[in-house]
């Protein structure tokens, strides 16, 4: 495999769809993967892995609706908008059917979109997903209570984001795990200091998350994805949304595949980037 340093060349590019701004990357061509990225997380969190993947196929990782560069508008920032957006944008970019490969709320999303629109998903890739347990860090629990929008700007203007980055970049060094869920948190609640990203953030987080733990739970409707090739991709030191949510999707589903990743913590494309590319490489392969 090689190493995890190459880069891809490819800008953010801009599309307008419906009067708003949408931001994305594209690289690659070939049969289309669609990666979709988390909550307060943007395009650039499959940095490590895109530009591999574009060796073999046409890769799109937008900036989902209120995240990166994306416009942030007041407005619907349920699943189904969110899905619907994804539809809205491959179609626009003239392709119609692609693989999806969801990371945590992105994984929510794209189990929406297979619903949605069965037609266009060829296979459903999993990462660390939300809308399958109940579970849920503590954090963003918090993040719905009430009056907690007066309290994120002070959050994303501190130095207890930059503390966590640094602690997060010691424990990588250490070996300890849990680095990168550290890193990543402290850099997604940094963008929380503009108005409108603040705004887009809370209406997206309690729409899948309430004080005890997510809202939505995606196990009553697992059969509707039966007929799609299914990946599960968790990993073991996930502080955010545990392992075990993989397991009990993979008991629910007997044709799923799932691969936990032993040094990962809830962003496996970044803390093992080879080993997430031969899996989902052999994936596709396989289906």
């Amino acid at each position: 495999m090689p190493p995890r340093t190459k880069r891809s060349h490819e800008d953010v590019r801009h599309t307008t769809l419906h009067g708003h701004d949408v931001a994305y990357r594209q690289a690659g061509s070939g049969p289309v993967v669609v990666l979709v990225h988390g909550i307060t997380s943007s395009s650039a969190t499959w940095k490590r892995v895109m530009p591999y993947l574009a060796d073999r196929f046409t890769v799109i990782a937008p900036d989902l609706a209120g995240h990166g560069e994306s416009a942030k508008p007041r407005g619907d920032y349920s699943l189904g908008a969110h899905a619907s957006g994804l539809r809205d944008l491959l179609l626009a970019l003239g392709h119609e059917r692609a693989t999806f490969v969801g990371h945590s709320l992105g994984g929510g999303i794209a189990m929406q979109f297979s619903y949605q629109f069965p037609e266009r998903c060829e296979r459903l890739v999993l990462v660390d997903s939300g809308g399958l347990g109940r579970d849920v860090n503590w954090l963003l629990r918090a993040a719905t209570l009430p009056g907690s929008e007066l309290v994120l700007p002070f959050l994303a203007a501190t130095r207890l984001l930059d503390a966590g980055a640094r602690a997060g970049g010691l424990l990588n060094r250490l070996g300890l795990g849990l680095g990168t869920d550290l890193q990543e948190i402290a850099r997604g609640h940094s963008t929380l200091s503009d108005s409108a990203a603040r705004a887009a953030f809370v209406h997206t987080l309690r729409s899948v998350v309430e004080p005890g733990g997510q809202r939505v739970d995606a196990s009553n409707r697992l059969y509707l994805a039966e007929h799609l090739p299914f990946l599960l991709i968790w990993g073991e030191r996930d502080s955010i949304i545990p392992v075990s949510h993989g397991h009990a999707t993979h008991e629910r589903m007997p044709n799923s595949r799932l691969e936990v990743f032993p040094h990962s913590g809830h962003f496996p494309q970044l803390d093992e980037p080879e080993r997430f590319l031969d899996v989902l490489n052999g994936f596709i392969d396989s289906t």
